[in-house]
């Protein structure tokens, strides 16, 4: 799994770094269908966090959340991701 994380309008401090990190290991149990995540965190007057995440079927899934925290937002974020994430596995498994 390729991660790509980027800050817009503001620098990520290597605190906020590590806690994304840990958030998205709850998501390793699915690292062998997904090829890319790519996770954008922007700054206005909340902080605006995208994830897209490209599986191996070529199926692409995009996620958004916002708070004016940041460790919210990627709370929120993360929970929104594990759940499309879950219902993409069982679409496959249908399929199969």
């Amino acid at each position: 799994m390729n991660l790509d994380i980027k800050a817009v309008h503001f620098s990520l401090h290597e605190d906020a770094k590590e806690y994304l990190n840990k958030k998205i290991e709850r998501l390793r149990n699915a690292e062998n269908m997904i090829v890319d995540l790519l996770i954008t965190i922007k700054k206005e007057k909340d902080f605006n966090v995208d994830a897209t995440v490209n599986f191996r079927w070529g199926v692409s899934v995009h996620v958004a959340e916002g708070d004016f925290e940041l460790t919210k937002a990627i709370d929120k974020l993360i929970d929104k991701l594990e759940a499309k994430i879950t219902k993409e596995k069982e679409k496959v498994k249908e399929k199969r």
